[in-house]
């Protein structure tokens, strides 16, 4: 089988066996007019993953990436499981081959597992596009980005701007950030954590928002140095590949010069909605 998609700028092929159960979310980026597909993914089903004796550049315990002569290769996992489930091979500038451990097929109902399959995060950077860290809302035609690590309350702060200001949550854990004529926007992405919470859906960005958490409520807005080395932070970067570093930093610095970014230490109540709304 064989479907189109396109996340952002992205547009690309997929092609899979029939075992292989996309996630709701994933098919939400399905198109049925291809357009200039510019990029193939060819996910086979195997028994055993193939073998690999590249240079490493990178091992974790959910993931090992390969320098190979074509590009890249990942071998992907789970913190806490003992062996990858997919092995992911780029062939040429314009096609990755993914081969799929068998014993890994129901996994792929869990949004982050399905979507490490691609290594998304390494076309979206070629379309001068990142991957945040945050929950995006949609408040009067403008998208405010909550960020911060996990647990610091991205998800709560929306729920409390649709409860006391009728915004609308578009994605609880992701966006991807993309300049578009020279207008920052935040785009839909098929991995929401938790939230459950998932739409393709494109906003320009009226704010970036770090959540701190505190007993009192006050915002105040972030130089571009200080909005920098917190939103870096929260992005998804590839360590291991400097070109990729130095787009990134490039990209960032683009983002923090036109975009306003707040800090807001908050509690869990109206006033912290308030206190950002006067702000």
């Amino acid at each position: 089988m064989y479907k189109w998609f396109q996340i952002g700028a992205f547009c690309f092929q997929l092609t899979y066996d029939d075992a292989v159960c996309i996630p709701e979310h994933f098919l939400q980026f399905q198109v049925k007019e291809p357009g200039d597909s510019e990029f193939v993914y060819r996910l086979r089903i195997m028994h055993s993953l193939p073998a690999l004796v590249e240079k490493i550049l990178l091992r974790r315990p959910d993931l090992t990436v390969y320098q190979t002569a074509a590009g890249e290769a990942r071998l992907i996992g789970v913190k806490g499981q003992p062996a990858p489930y997919a092995l992911y091979r780029e062939v040429s500038g314009r096609e990755a081959e993914i081969f799929l451990a068998s014993d890994a097929l129901d996994s792929l109902r869990f949004d982050p597992v399905f979507t490490s399959l691609f290594a998304l995060e390494r076309q979206m950077i070629r379309k001068d596009s990142l991957i945040l860290h945050c929950a995006y809302i949609r408040y009067q035609g403008s998208a405010i980005l909550f960020s911060a690590p996990s647990e610091t309350g991205k998800s709560t702060q929306a729920d409390l701007w649709e409860m006391y200001r009728g915004s609308e949550t578009v994605n609880g854990d992701r966006a991807l950030l993309r300049n578009m004529d020279g207008v920052w926007h935040a785009c839909g992405w098929p991995v929401c954590g938790t939230s459950e919470i998932c739409h393709p859906s494109d906003t320009p960005i009226g704010s970036v928002v770090m959540l701190r958490q505190g007993k009192e409520n006050h915002a105040e807005r972030l130089s571009p140095m200080q909005a920098f080395a917190q939103i870096y932070s929260q992005i998804t970067i590839n360590q291991w590949n400097r070109e990729f570093v130095g787009k990134a930093v490039e990209l960032i610095e683009d983002l923090v010069t036109h975009v306003p970014v707040w800090q807001l230490t908050c509690d869990i109540s109206e006033a912290a909605v308030q206190c950002l709304y006067d702000a």
